[in-house]
């Protein structure tokens, strides 16, 4: 198994409905449905995706998508979000323009992006 094999079934042990789609250009699409978002947003769930690229785990994953119909509660656009097609995939996704930190492919994985997702969508704005 390669790395990203054995990342993403640990990840599967917490979102166990999660799926790993290889794309044509070597990277892969994460996706986990019926993540559970706080107070503050439209909905009380959404699908995520995200991308762990080519090169991973050296290379970090950047950025994250949800469904396209979800805001702010009032009805807001969130921040830094905005209408981004996710590359190689079709449909229509809300984009997070929202980065990690630091990387280190030697402690960090997939459930430390998740982690980072988690605390963008924490914070409804």
């Amino acid at each position: 198994m390669t790395p990203l094999q054995i990342q993403f079934e640990i990840l599967k042990g917490e979102f166990s409905k999660a799926d790993l789609q290889m794309l044509p250009s070597g990277a892969a699409l994460i996706t986990i449905p019926d993540f559970q978002l706080p107070k503050g947003w439209s909905q009380g769930n959404t699908t995520v995706k995200f991308l762990a690229p080519v090169g991973y785990p050296f290379a970090k994953p950047d950025c994250f998508w949800i469904d396209e119909q979800v805001r702010l509660q009032n009805q807001a656009m969130p921040q830094s979000a905005r209408f981004e097609p996710i590359p190689e995939v079709n449909g229509n996704h809300l984009w997070f323009s929202w980065h990690v930190g630091p990387w280190n492919p030697n402690r960090d994985n997939l459930s430390t992006y998740i982690r980072v997702i988690e605390n963008r969508l924490k914070d409804p704005r």
